[in-house]
This record gives structure tokens, sequence and C-alpha cells, in this order.
């Protein structure tokens, strides 16, 4: 939703409000601050409200943006359920961009909630990232475009399922069978290699030892964590 769209549906409930004779414009500009005048503008589109006065507003009418959402918005915006039970868990499958951008991830961007089981996820430790993602959602799962399923063939194939854990960033030493398989952020995409990390750059591998690397540089001082969105914790889990 605009910010004009947000304002223009403050206006509606305020002036429901007056009509429902629960407030008054006077009552209202003195909880806020503002003249009459300021508040009848505001209420005949004239003029809009700078970001802190919206603010004001809705502390003064005890009103959160949620309220004015419609139930639609809310639906698409809301964080992506987790929902579980005592032997299943629900992770939601997103594109390889949401994976490598969205702190939290939203309904809209769901694909699909796949349940995975409790004990197989209860036994990922994660290798904390610095600084810490305690608000990003911890799990998704991507699926391999041909294009990154070729990099690492034979091991995967275009479609797997791979389960990645956004709290582990920690580089690890690089070998193929330890957890130093990754999701690694490039500008907006996602790629998923193996990553080592020599000084100011990120090495990333392909499957095959003949397969071209990859070197991400790193600007002076950068965490390489800020380049990793996360290790492979899992592919083509069993359901």
């Amino acid at each position: 939703m605009s910010f004009v769209a947000l304002q223009e549906n403050l206006r509606k409930e305020v002036r429901k409000r007056i009509e429902a004779g629960e407030l008054t414009g006077m009552a209202l500009a003195r909880r806020i601050g503002f003249t009459q005048a300021h508040i009848s503008n505001f209420l005949n589109g004239k003029r809009g409200l700078k970001l802190s006065a919206l603010d004001r507003m809705l502390k003064a009418l005890e009103l959160s943006v949620y309220d004015l959402l419609n139930p639609h918005d809310l639906g698409r915006y809301a964080a992506a359920p987790s929902g579980s039970s005592e032997d299943y868990v629900d992770v939601p499958l997103v594109e390889g961009s949401v994976a490598a951008s969205s702190e939290v991830i939203v309904n809209e961007q769901v694909k699909e909630l796949i349940r995975l089981r409790r004990s197989f996820i209860n036994r990922l430790s994660p290798d904390l990232a610095v600084p810490a993602r305690k608000s990003w959602t911890r799990f998704v799962l991507i699926r391999l475009t041909a294009k990154e399923a070729a990099a690492l063939a034979p091991r995967f194939t275009p479609g797997s399922l791979l389960l990645v854990d956004r709290h582990s960033t920690a580089v690890r030493a690089a070998h193929r069978e330890g957890r130093n398989l990754y999701a690694v952020r490039r500008g907006g995409t996602c790629l998923v290699r193996y990553v080592e990390h020599t000084g100011a750059y990120l090495v990333l591998r392909g499957e095959s030892p003949d397969s071209p690397a990859e070197v991400l540089p790193l600007a002076a001082g950068e965490n390489p964590a800020n380049s990793i969105i996360g290790r492979i914790a899992g592919a083509e889990i069993e359901l």
C-alpha cells in the first residue's frame, strides 16, 4: 500500500469517528498539537501529513499502521506462518532472490509451505551470523535452477530442493562432504556454491574441480558473512 493510500484510509477512519460522535476535529487537534485548520485541511484532502505527523495522529487515535490496511493487504504482508506439529515443521519454499534479500519471509513471497521432519530440523545447530540474525526467518527452501544445477552436477539436478539455514553464515574450510556448501548473495541473486574465504575474497566453486571458480571481492574490513545467505543444511530431504 502506498503512503498516499494509507493517509486516505486514515481520513476515512477519522471521518467515521466524527460522524459517530466519538470525536471532533478540535479535540483531535488538541491531542496532536495541531491547529483545527490543519486537521480540516487534512480531512478535506487539501494537504497530507509528514511521517512524524502521521505517527502522532495514529498514537492520538490509538491506532497502528496495521489498522489502516485491508484484510487482503494484511494477508499478503504478514509473516509466513510457522505452523508445526509434534512431528513436522512448515518451511517456506521461496525464490532464490527472496532468500537473498528478505529478512522476514511474508505470505506473498511463499510459493509453497513444505513440511519437514522436526527430528531433522532439531538436529541443526547454527553457525551464528555476526551480526546476529535473530529477527530473520531462519529456514527457507529453494529449488535449483538449471544453471545452478549445472554448476553442481552430478550431485544435484535441476529442481533439486535445498534447505537454507540463514542463521548459519560462518565460512568453514572447503571439503566436499562437510558443511561448506552455501547460498551466496551476488547482487540480488542467489548462487549455491562451495565457498572459501581467502583474504579479501570469497572463492566460489562448483562440484567439479574442472568448473571455473568465481571470485567475489570483499571491501576492506568487510565481514565475509555479509555475502552469505546461509549454509545449505539439507538437500533432497525426506519429507
